[in-house]
């Protein structure tokens, strides 16, 4: 048997423990009772919160909260294909990638083969929780009035939100915006692509010969097979 003692994270042990109570009066005013705990995780010693409880209390939440500030903080400047920022601890960016070749990877049960292929200009929209994704025809002079196509790619919903399946999403409260932008990317990418979602194609024609063709070759990305959401930018923001 392997010992894995080693790849544990670092215990926290219970020292504090604190009881809020409120008068059942109109005032509502409260009163905090403090517990230190024993060596098996019990609380004794009930007594007021003190002073100097008070203050460790105070600066454990104050850190909480900087972990929140730095959530999709830049860490210099901000990169060029950042188009909106929320910096809210359940916020969201929205960045583009433009028309590029990277690999893409299937199901054995679609027949397409794992590869090297030509995409289109894509706009990215990500909380901490979720990703939507779409397709644009150009990523020159991008603004609030772009329109946005459906992303040419299984696995997506028809408002552009994307099914990750069991991809194990973890992004922290204190994700930096260049590495929030960097993980969601490759989750996205290093997924397999599996289905359409109610059986929709996100393209005009098959979607699966539309890869079949394109994958491991030099053939560019055909706009023309794109459709239209009906939405612009600016209806992302929000």
């Amino acid at each position: 048997m392997k010992d894995i003692t080693n790849d544990f994270g670092t215990l926290y042990n219970p020292v504090k423990a604190f009881v809020v109570y409120q008068q059942n009066t109109s005032n509502k005013s409260i009163y905090v009772e403090a517990y230190d705990m024993d060596k098996n995780g019990y609380p004794i010693n009930a007594h007021p919160l003190s002073l100097s409880e008070s203050t460790n209390l105070a600066n454990a939440l104050d850190t909480s909260e900087e972990l929140k500030r730095n959530f999709l903080k830049p860490s210099g400047l901000l990169p060029k294909n950042v188009l909106y920022i929320n910096p809210d601890h359940n916020g969201y960016a929205l960045w583009y990638t433009p028309a590029q070749n990277t690999n893409l990877f299937f199901v054995e049960a679609l027949g397409i083969p794992n590869g090297k292929a030509s995409l289109p200009p894509l706009l990215w929209k990500a909380s901490k929780n979720a990703l939507w994704i779409y397709a644009m025809d150009s990523d020159i002079e991008i603004n609030e009035k772009t329109s946005l196509y459906h992303a040419p790619f299984f696995n997506a919903y028809e408002d552009g939100k994307v099914c990750m399946g069991t991809v194990p999403i973890d992004i922290k409260s204190n994700c930096l915006l260049e590495e929030f932008i960097i993980q969601w990317e490759n989750y996205f990418f290093n997924s397999n692509f599996s289905h359409l979602i109610m059986n929709r194609s996100p393209i005009k024609g098959n979607i699966i010969q539309l890869w079949q063709n394109l994958i491991n070759s030099r053939k560019i990305f055909p706009m023309k097979s794109l459709i239209k959401t009906g939405l612009t930018i600016k209806e992302l923001l929000s």
